[in-house]
């Protein structure tokens, strides 16, 4: 049991320090205004399919899965 969760954050923290946040990859790209919204909603809009996704893959349900996701998303977007 120890391993598996010891494998699990593993595997979430290095998925999450592969990619850069939504707001880096704004400013990285000097975005602002409109295009920065489009960008900010777009960006937070995959973020959610891809956590969705990762949660059904661990076979989350219930408050664990909310907790999750919401969690999962807070760090892509970088809030």
């Amino acid at each position: 049991m120890r391993k598996i969760l010891i494998f699990m954050a593993l595997t979430i923290f290095s998925a999450h320090a592969n990619s850069a946040t939504c707001i880096a990859q704004a400013n990285e790209k000097k975005l602002r205004s409109h295009p920065q919204e489009y960008f900010m909603k777009k960006c937070e809009e995959d973020a959610k399919k891809t956590c969705e996704a990762l949660a059904k893959k661990k076979k989350l349900a219930g408050s664990a899965k909310h907790a999750f996701e919401r969690k999962c998303v807070a760090d892509a977007v970088g809030r």
